[in-house]
């Protein structure tokens, strides 16, 4: 099968330029129920082979485990690609299955380190802050952030589920090449006040789960569809009533999907790519997967050009949407903007 090339963005002003798809790689290792190895270093090898060149992955996912399985990979195609990582989970060790957020700058040097060695790299291309610690002062967080780059640990700071405030006073200390945030046909919230505050800057918006956590792609119809341990069993959207009620709201998407010989995940990804025209920045949607397959197809998704009709069927799924994103929103942007 042969692909057109993929098209590049950068990252920030300063920051480098990828692929305008990156691959998500937690599902290689946690959240998702089991996974095959092989499988998933297939995956990783085709992606790079098609252009994706931003491989996300975070210290939280499978307590380290993630960053571990990536290092061959790494070791294998280091300056072909860019790696992104994050901090922020911690793990306390008599609660392994629980997660605490720390900002504090102890805690930052900390996990830096020991990112670097499960990684098996002298420096992080792009390192997030995964989530949001109120109670330290974001530009101390972000003060630190800055000293990596200084030292040489780390080339480019992002952030992740950030609210606007919270991005301009990070951009202030130190530029910020990038944010992460849901967004997809089902998750709109960052839409009101950080994408246009993330194209006034200059930083590009790399959306996490823009496949609805696959529920876009009509793999699934609710969680008890699911595996168990696959986290999604416990999000509120594929549950109960809601998930009927979110079930039916495909129906456009199947429409679209006919009509350009698509899958549904083709669309939904096609709609995000898009959202870089329609709101002014670069948009690097990160879409997980373990299949080289799905990779394809994903791949494939940043040729469709969606018609103004179709964006018309598909624009107003997103208020429809029954339940949260999380059962509890205090650690997204929509929680504290």
């Amino acid at each position: 099968m042969t692909h057109a090339p993929l098209p590049t963005a950068r990252l920030g002003a300063h920051g480098p330029e990828v692929g305008v798809q990156g691959l998500g790689c937690m599902g290689m290792s946690f959240g998702y129920g089991p996974s095959d190895a092989r499988e998933s270093r297939a995956t990783l090898e085709r992606a790079l082979e098609l252009g994706v060149t931003l491989y996300d992955t975070a210290d939280a996912y499978g307590a380290g485990d993630n960053e571990r399985f990536l290092a061959p990979f790494l070791a294998a195609h280091r300056d072909e690609l860019v790696i992104a990582t994050k901090f922020a989970l911690s793990i306390p060790p008599d609660r392994p299955t629980e997660r605490v957020i720390r900002n504090d700058p102890p805690y930052i040097r900390q996990a830096v380190e020991a990112s670097l060695k499960r990684l098996e790299v002298d420096v992080i291309d792009l390192y997030y802050m995964h989530r949001r610690d109120v109670n330290v002062p974001i530009e101390e967080t972000v003060g630190v952030m800055a000293e990596l780059v200084r030292e040489g640990k780390v080339k480019h700071l992002g952030l992740s589920e950030v609210t606007a405030g919270e991005l301009r006073a990070a951009h202030a200390v130190h530029p910020i090449a990038a944010v992460q945030s849901e967004w997809s046909l089902f998750s709109r919230d960052i839409e009101a006040q950080v994408v246009p505050a993330a194209a006034e800057l200059g930083v590009a918006l790399v959306p996490y789960s823009p496949l609805g956590r696959g529920f876009l792609t009509g793999s699934f119809a609710r969680a008890e569809e699911l595996t168990e341990g696959d986290f999604r069993r416990q999000q509120p959207r594929f549950t109960g009533e809601n998930a009927a009620a979110n079930a039916a709201l495909l129906e456009p998407v199947r429409a679209v999907a006919a009509a350009h010989g698509a899958s549904l995940a083709q669309i939904a990804l096609a709609w995000v790519q898009q959202r870089a025209e329609v709101h002014g920045l670069p948009v690097i949607p990160i879409p997980g997967t373990r299949k080289p397959g799905r990779v394809e197809e994903n791949v494939t998704a940043a040729t469709i050009r969606l018609t103004e009709e179709e964006l018309g069927l598909l624009d107003p799924i997103a208020e429809q949407v029954a339940g949260g994103r999380y059962a509890d929103m205090t650690f997204t942007s929509a929680g504290r903007e």
